[in-house]
């Protein structure tokens, strides 16, 4: 992947902090600066959810480090921001049923790991700091398409978590002059998801089942929609909000592709492209979850330039492919 360039500067005299950078979204993003010349890409994960496999093929290269460390502990923070310029940070819980499970740990890691983090890149004086926000704050708020300023009341511990992350950026860019933008994922998916445990998501999930030629299962009537994400457009995102310059005060920006897909839908387009017919199990609709969800992109592209170049049928296409090469998929 990454054939298309998203920036036009020179990365060589830049360093870069990727915290979850062992993880899907994160690594996706490494292998994005690491292949256009980045001077320097250090991760910072625990492995709690990424995997070591998933940042194998960049260790050879001299600009990767690899600081293997927990974001909840602030003197690792404070280590890992030694001598960086810019901060994608990723590392978080995710999962809404996790949360309803754990909601403890959740909050450990998605809400005092992020302050740990922004005091960190506050104190050691980043050019830019970006995290990963999420869908789910839009919570139980029923207009479509989804606009940043209006949100809902939160359906699960995770959505608590990451409004509150969006709090916490907001208050340090009032009190510290600390600008930070948010990125509020819209279901992304792609190469290095996992499919395995319990809180894998929906794309991996139903792509196994297809290459093994296996019935699925589909919460509900299978007529729930989301803007479902290509890794890449989340990339893009990533890179170019990183290099936007400095901005003047906090930012939220929805990052999707902009159209609603329905899951009996996608499992249509899988089966197609797996060349099988075979119809999934229906269950009850997971706790927490929202019926449909749609983004408006336009301040995304407004504020960064955001501009998504792969439909869901594209990233669909070559997810499956992806999966189809690799027998042992990781996160």
């Amino acid at each position: 992947m990454y054939d298309t360039k998203y920036h036009t500067t020179d990365l060589s005299q830049n360093s870069f902090l990727i915290t979850g950078g062992a993880g899907f979204i994160g690594s996706n993003i490494v292998e994005y600066l690491l292949k256009f010349g980045a001077g320097k890409v250090r991760v910072l994960d625990n492995f709690s959810t990424g995997s070591i496999a998933n940042i194998e093929e960049f260790k050879s290269k001299p600009a990767f480090e690899l600081i293997e460390g927990d974001i909840r502990d602030l003197e690792t923070c404070k280590r890992a921001l030694e001598g960086i310029n810019y901060v994608s940070h990723q590392a978080a819980l995710g999962s809404v049923p996790r949360s309803i499970n754990d909601p403890i740990t959740s909050n450990e890691v998605n809400v005092s790991g992020f302050l740990n983090m922004l005091v960190a890149a506050r104190d050691a004086r980043v050019e830019n700091f970006i995290y990963a926000a999420s869908s789910s704050t839009y919570g139980d708020h029923p207009g479509l398409p989804k606009i940043e300023s209006q949100i809902g009341n939160p359906l699960s511990p995770y959505a608590v978590t990451k409004y509150v992350n969006e709090l916490y950026a907001s208050v340090f860019s009032k009190t510290y002059n600390f600008h930070t933008i948010g990125l509020r994922y819209f279901n992304v998916f792609g190469p290095r998801q996992n499919p395995k445990g319990p809180y894998a998501a929906v794309i991996p999930l139903l792509i196994e089942a297809a290459i093994e030629n296996k019935q699925p299962y589909i919460n509900g009537d299978g007529d729930t929609s989301r803007d479902f994400t290509f890794v890449e457009n989340a990339v893009q995102a990533n890179i170019k909000a990183l290099l936007a310059g400095k901005i003047d005060k906090h930012e939220v920006v929805n990052i999707a592709y902009g159209e609603r897909t329905t899951l009996n839908q996608l499992w249509q387009r899988i089966t197609e492209t797996a060349g099988i017919e075979l119809n999934p199990e229906y269950r009850e609709e997971r706790q927490g979850d929202v019926r449909h969800s749609l983004a408006d992109i336009s301040k995304a592209n407004q504020l960064i330039d955001y501009n998504p170049q792969f439909s869901v049928a594209e990233g669909l296409d070559i997810a499956f492919n992806w999966y189809k090469r690799n027998s042992t998929v990781v996160q």
